[in-house]
């Protein structure tokens, strides 16, 4: 069973550690970020189902080329061949993913991805933001009836609507959405969380956070605005690869988890109802006591009755009704001050 409508269901944050190219080249490594993965408390472990074939093709042209950034100089076939799980090892993956108590969870990039995925007998997909706007390859993938989490980093409104459009041509209801700036590493200027909240009412669906930012910060404000999916690479320390310059050790992304599970906690509301804690502090607030000895019939005044803490006495917003009126009594100073003193 996929949990992740149980988890959005209960209001807790469904936390997605993805693996991409951080295994290295070495089948242990992966299965040693299953283990951590899951120690560090993660919901899901993520891989990406591809071959450089299903992702471009083998050509020396120019814009084949990568030019700035993490990749600089590389062919993309290069890139994506040196990158990718290979399909022999992914159902080792998924077994370990079951033996640790995690779901799976993988990203096709073609039909022959998605029927290899398929034969895994997986129970959701993932679209990255690159694939969004291969509509051909959304319908199939939807077709399965199985939940479709879509990264959106570079879509404009309307193609995240054609996105979801697709889905739905072919009977697919189970989609959730996941903001992302598809840079590596993202600035947090570029980030723009503020659109969670809008996604989530602009297309009725859940929200969650593909976060490529440094750090924790931006996964604890993600969930603050209403993020029910966190998806953050992770990486082994020491091992070098294509993704492991904007991914997070395991170390940090144990806290991350805490960290992100803490804010999901802490944005909770709206609720005014007082907590136990706050019951019991209630002592402490302020009320009207008297200040001076008072005799009967003496006047109340600004002279002998004072708001202080604690909250013993008439709460203080009666104050100017009280103030003008005699005492029916001696009432000495540090007596919490009670109708009955007061003449009516």
């Amino acid at each position: 069973m996929f949990h992740i409508y149980e988890k959005i269901a209960a209001n807790e944050p469904y936390i997605i550690a993805e693996m991409s190219a951080n295994h290295g080249g070495s089948l242990d490594n992966a299965l040693e970020i299953v283990r951590e993965a899951a120690k560090a408390g993660a919901d899901c472990l993520k891989i990406q189902t591809y071959t450089a074939d299903s992702l471009t093709i083998d050509s020396d042209n120019e814009c084949f080329k990568i030019k700035g950034g993490l990749w600089d100089g590389y062919k993309l076939y290069d890139l994506y061949k040196e990158a990718g799980t290979p399909y022999e090892w992914q159902g080792l993956i998924k077994t370990e993913c079951e033996k640790y108590g995690m779901d799976f969870l993988s990203t096709p990039f073609d039909k022959d991805g998605v029927d290899f995925l398929e034969s895994l007998e997986v129970e959701a997909y993932k679209i990255a933001s690159f694939e969004l706007v291969d509509i051909p390859l959304i319908e199939y993938t939807a077709s399965k009836g199985k939940p479709m989490i879509m990264s959106t980093g570079m879509a404009s409104i309307d193609e995240i609507q054609d996105a979801i459009d697709a889905c739905h041509r072919v009977g697919n209801e189970q989609i959730i959405l996941l903001k992302c700036c598809s840079e590596y590493p993202a600035p947090w200027p570029d980030m723009h969380l503020g659109n969670i909240p809008d996604m989530s009412k602009r297309f009725n669906v859940p929200v969650g956070l593909s976060d490529h930012s440094a750090g924790s910060l931006g996964a604890v404000v993600g969930v603050a605005l209403g993020a029910c999916v966190i998806e953050k690479h992770v990486m082994l320390e020491g091992v070098d690869s294509a993704d492991s310059k904007f991914s997070m050790t395991m170390t940090d992304f144990a806290q991350m988890v805490k960290d992100v599970r803490n804010a999901k906690m802490i944005a909770e509301g709206p609720n005014y109802e007082l907590t136990d804690g706050e019951k019991s502090s209630t002592v402490f607030r302020r009320s009207i006591f008297v200040s001076k000895d008072i005799k009967a019939g003496d006047i109340f005044s600004e002279d002998n009755i004072s708001v202080i803490r604690p909250s013993n006495g008439i709460e203080p917003k009666y104050y100017d009704d009280i103030v003008g009126k005699k005492a029916v009594k001696d009432v000495s100073k540090g007596t919490p001050l009670k109708w009955e003193l007061i003449e009516e």
